[in-house]
């Protein structure tokens, strides 16, 4: 299978930069997956298009601000601090390193922009020296393993005050005081995630109510978004790409609500693409139910996949050639998904992580 078989075109203007206000304001393509068709709806209407029963299943990670500006020790330029911090073009000395994935204590890995000239045994400097990340081994595409020192306090504090929101790259603006909120679902509780799961920014207290009130049931797991969400395909063969771990934890609540919800014939529809890979990863491990615990997935799923678990889908438009959209034509079906994506852009959907959302089932 190609990677080509999963491009299309969209106009740079529909890629959304700002979310909409308020959350649940945003359009919803609904996919009916079995008769091959879709219609256009709002948000609002998600809790009448499910059924009583339904089991919809959020990923309750929190991005923390994981972008780190700062210079290469030694190397100094005159414009750390009044450059555009959202900028891909580095001068000299300048350096970015996106925190991807805590191994343990204060090590990290992390991806560096520049990543070129970085080696190992250097030293990466941000604000005036209150965090400092010595490199201390080296990956494919930019990749390194940093160990972190806070010249005050912790580590987790120095993050916070020195860093930006992972915005993606194209979101083409530097990150804004409001991204801290609005780029965050509002049930996100477990510190750990370097991109968001993008479905469930339309979630608002009122939608929530208006699905307890018909009886749609709700359960949380957690997935932190890492590389493996993100990083491109950079093969030709979809079949030969290699997703990296992602860990995740799952309660005894969750296990519980997960498996009686299948017991009983009742519908699971993930909130995202993370909860999906994560439901299915565990089911494919544990002979199709669900078990508490933690762990990591590099699962990927695309075309040829069978769901144990998931029978519906709450997701946002993604990039062309991109695991995310691999992953909805699976469960949807390549054709019906790539016409629902044309009907889309010539209906001016908004695109991507601050846009408007699908409905699979």
């Amino acid at each position: 299978m190609l990677v080509e078989e999963f491009d299309y075109q969209l106009p740079p203007e529909l890629i959304a930069q700002r979310p909409l206000v308020p959350r649940d304001t945003s359009r919803m393509m609904v996919l009916d997956g079995e008769a091959g068709t879709f219609r256009d709806q709002v948000f609002q209407d998600l809790p009448q298009v499910l059924e009583p029963g339904d089991l919809l299943v959020f990923n309750n990670t929190k991005v923390f601000p994981a972008r780190l500006l700062g210079r290469r020790r030694g190397l100094r330029s005159q414009s750390i601090g009044k450059r555009n911090p959202a900028a891909r073009e580095f001068l000299k000395g300048e350096v970015e390193l996106l925190l991807t994935r805590q191994e343990s204590g204060d090590v990290w890995e992390g991806l560096v922009h520049p990543g070129r000239k970085v080696r190992t045994g250097e030293v990466l400097l941000f604000g005036e020296g209150e965090l400092q990340a010595e490199v201390i081994g080296r990956g494919d595409y930019g990749v390194r393993r940093v160990r972190l020192r806070a010249h005050e306090g912790t580590i987790e504090d120095a993050i916070d005050r020195l860093g930006h929101v992972p915005l993606p790259p194209y979101i083409r603006r530097a990150d804004e005081a409001q991204d801290r909120e609005t780029y965050q679902t509002i049930y996100a509780k477990v510190r750990g995630a370097v991109a968001a799961p993008t479905a469930g920014f339309h979630f608002t207290e009122r939608v929530l109510e208006a699905l307890r009130q018909r009886k749609i049931e709700t359960c949380e797991i957690t997935l932190h978004v890492g590389l493996g969400t993100f990083q491109p395909v950079r093969v030709d063969r979809v079949e030969e790409h290699k997703m990296e771990a992602e860990r995740y934890e799952i309660s005894q609540a969750a296990a519980a609500a997960l498996n009686g919800a299948l017991e009983q014939g009742r519908r699971i529809i993930g909130v995202g693409t993370t909860s999906v890979r994560t439901l299915e990863h565990v089911a494919l491990k544990r002979g199709g139910r669900i078990e508490p615990g933690r762990g990591e997935t590099s699962l990927f799923i695309y075309p040829g996949f069978t769901f144990r678990m998931v029978r519906g889908l709450l997701t946002n438009f993604h990039l062309p050639k991109s695991t995310l959209l691999m992953l909805v034509c699976a469960l949807a079906g390549r054709d019906l998904t790539l016409r629902a994506y044309a009907h889309a852009v010539r209906e001016r959907y908004r695109f991507y992580s601050y846009g408007d959302c699908m409905l699979v089932l």
